[in-house]
């Protein structure tokens, strides 16, 4: 089976209203045609999503938006939080969850994690989940088990329908803005883990038909050894994503 790469744009907190238009319209202009063979996201700030999607509306554009972060409650005195269904009626496809600055400094646990996946999954819309190691948990040689256990964690309770419907972003948090990138060898190690679990929990097909992309500081010097990978289907990337020719070069590798 052929997965359809996708490569997703994390903009994190960066900006403007107007600063998302201008290039959230340099990338429509410069992947201006249609393709079938490459899912395109793009991840602004809550406050960019609407001025994003109007523009790619207008210029009817298949890329699609996901939000960075979400809560599971459906509505509530929840002050500063959003909703599943908030982000789904604004026009999202999907929406990160668990990416490892929300682990590490707001200190999102395993359980909330699963929680918004699920609320996602109900709602009919897709969870982008993160998982990852940090150099420490690397270099005490338990990487890979670790990662298994988010994973687990993540999907906890799922039926494989619902968890085909998500994505899995391997993060190694020691190559997340660093400019250091996991070799193709060690992220391709992690990502044949992260599917033979998907196959353990879900079933063979399910495996074959969920993405798992890498999310390590991928950059155009590095992509196209990452994506010749088996288990690479894309990226989860952040800092060339803010540049609307670096952007659009990621994307394109993901059609070779």
């Amino acid at each position: 089976m052929t997965r359809l790469p996708m490569m997703a744009g994390n903009w994190k907190m960066n900006n403007t209203i107007s600063e998302a238009v201008v290039l959230t319209q340099e990338l429509s202009y410069q992947l201006e045609h249609d393709w079938d063979d490459v899912e395109v996201v793009l991840c602004p700030p809550y406050t960019d999503l609407k001025p994003v999607l109007t523009v790619l509306d207008y210029d009817k554009s298949a890329v699609k938006v996901a939000a960075q972060n979400v809560f599971w409650e459906e509505k509530g005195a929840f002050t500063g939080e959003i909703s599943v269904r908030m982000i789904k009626e604004i026009g999202c496809a999907y929406s990160i969850v668990g990416h490892s600055e929300r682990r590490e400094i707001f200190e999102e646990s395993d359980e909330s994690v699963n929680k918004k996946v699920k609320a996602l999954v109900a709602a009919g819309l897709g969870a982008i989940v993160c998982v990852g190691e940090s150099l420490f948990v690397r270099d005490e040689g338990i990487a890979l088990m670790f990662v298994e256990g988010q994973l687990r964690a993540a999907f906890a309770g799922l039926e494989p329908n619902d968890a085909a419907k998500c994505v899995v972003a391997y993060e190694p948090i020691w190559a997340i803005g660093t400019g250091r990138t996991a070799t193709p060898e060690q992220a391709e190690e992690v990502c044949a883990m992260l599917r033979e679990t998907i196959a353990h929990m879900f079933g063979g097909a399910c495996a074959e038909e969920m993405r798992i992309l890498y999310g390590g500081s991928m950059n155009t010097g590095n992509v196209d050894m990452l994506l010749a990978m088996p288990n690479i289907d894309g990226g989860l990337v952040g800092g060339a994503s803010l540049e609307a020719a670096s952007f659009s070069q990621l994307v394109k590798a993901c059609r070779k």
